[in-house]
């Protein structure tokens, strides 16, 4: 695909990703996610609470509660219960990875990631670097979202 023309898709793309996370029940950041591959979006998830789990991602002190699930994490375990494959797929995040969602990323053989925002610690976006997973930071401001 022409430069241009992926740069449209990767901007297009990563605005659907930041409004599924406004889905997200969480208060302190809302992520979304999505996962495509030809084109076509296999998969999509957002920061939250396990299934069966109350809705409030946040302790009394406003603390993430340590079970909370990162978008990507949902995406993929969404992914891994259909008939869909993500290997060669690229994934779309409003936020930079974790290190333990990178490890899951490079696994799922994912093999680009695009992320509007950088998270504090780049230990994972140094993990898929050194994995060979191709990165691309695409700081979308929010008003143009």
């Amino acid at each position: 695909m022409a430069p241009d023309k992926q740069q449209k898709y990767d901007k297009a793309y990563l605005k659907m990703a930041y409004e599924w996370g406004k889905l997200s029940y969480c208060k302190r950041r809302q992520v979304g996610a999505i996962v495509v591959k030809d084109r076509m979006i296999i998969s999509d998830g957002y920061n939250g609470t396990p299934t069966g789990f109350e809705n409030i991602c946040e302790d009394d002190e406003g603390y993430t509660k340590w079970y909370v699930l990162h978008a990507e994490a949902n995406a993929l375990s969404k992914l891994a219960s259909s008939t869909q494959s993500s290997i060669g797929a690229t994934l779309y995040i409003t936020l930079s990875p974790c290190r333990e969602c990178s490890k899951l990323i490079h696994q799922s053989g994912i093999r680009r990631v695009v992320y509007q925002m950088a998270y504090k610690d780049d230990s994972g976006l140094r993990f898929l670097e050194r994995a060979g997973v191709q990165l691309k930071h695409l700081p979308i401001a929010e008003n143009v979202l």
